[in-house]
């Protein structure tokens, strides 16, 4: 079955050029907002879009993402109701992959067949499950799979050349490769050592591979694209929404374009990754 993922990944290598995956967190800070935020990506030149599921307890996310999901989770969002803002956004764009990320517990509790049926009804298109490896497979890889949804794996720099097959023997859509060793957001990724990772992983698979946790800028954005077949910014995203809120946290005119503007400026430098690596 071909996804959008795949479409997407397909239409960017005719067209010679990397993507830009964004990342922002469901109901942050509320839901009406978000809807407009995930609508106005696509035109801002974002290619792909993952959508943070808010959890109370995550592993990998630094302080901005983990204050992000606290506070949609402070406005009352919920995982039905993430999968209502996919529908929402859907109604208007068929075309942009969007990929949950988030942890497993909720989806869990959710039920997973039901979570499945329902987020393949809602105009998913991958999950990114941060904390389960392929050892529990069975948990959710492989439903989702035979649902029709790709399930993308993490790679890290500890992951070695012994562990290495295990990740991928079930990862669909695209590789993200995490350039730090660490949360995100709390160091900046060196270009030179993500090319190296980036063709030893390519090594042992066809997959795209997206590059994320640590690229803030432009031309950070540029550096690491230029290594890969994507760049993965989030944090940043987050940081110039923050910035847009109001004293008690609110949304404000300010916030949508806050947001856009951002990934406008990391799209051009992702798009000017293959003159600059030339």
């Amino acid at each position: 079955m071909t996804t959008r993922i795949d479409t997407r990944f397909t239409e960017l290598k005719q067209q010679g050029r990397p993507a830009l995956v964004t990342f922002v967190m469901a109901g942050d800070p509320d839901l009406d907002t978000s809807l407009q935020i995930l609508k106005a990506l696509p035109a801002a030149g974002a290619d792909v879009i993952e959508i943070g599921m808010p959890f109370t307890d995550p592993m990998a996310d630094g302080p901005a993402i983990q204050a992000a999901g606290l506070r949609a989770l402070k406005a009352g969002t919920t995982l039905k109701k993430t999968l209502a803002l996919v529908r929402d956004f859907r109604a208007t764009d068929n075309a942009t992959p969007l990929v949950l990320m988030g942890y497993y517990n909720p989806i869990y509790i959710y039920g997973v067949d039901a979570f499945l049926a329902d987020a393949k009804a809602a105009g998913v298109d991958g999950l990114i499950i941060v904390d389960l490896p392929p050892e529990e497979d069975e948990e959710l890889c492989l439903p989702a799979m035979k649902a029709g949804l790709n399930f993308i794996r993490l790679a890290t720099p500890t992951t070695d050349e012994k562990r290495l097959p295990a990740v991928l023997a079930n990862t669909s859509g695209f590789v993200y490769y995490v350039s730090i060793t660490g949360i995100t957001g709390s160091a900046a990724a060196d270009a030179s050592a993500v090319g190296a990772a980036v063709q030893r992983i390519k090594r042992h698979t066809n997959l795209p591979v997206c590059v994320g946790f640590g690229i803030r800028t432009p031309d950070a954005a540029q550096a690491i694209a230029a290594q890969a077949n994507g760049a993965v910014v989030g944090s940043a995203l987050i940081d110039a929404l923050k910035a847009s809120l109001d004293a008690e946290g609110r949304a404000t005119k300010a916030t949508v374009g806050a947001v856009a503007d951002l990934v406008a400026s990391l799209a051009a430098g992702v798009r000017g990754a293959k003159q600059a690596a030339e």
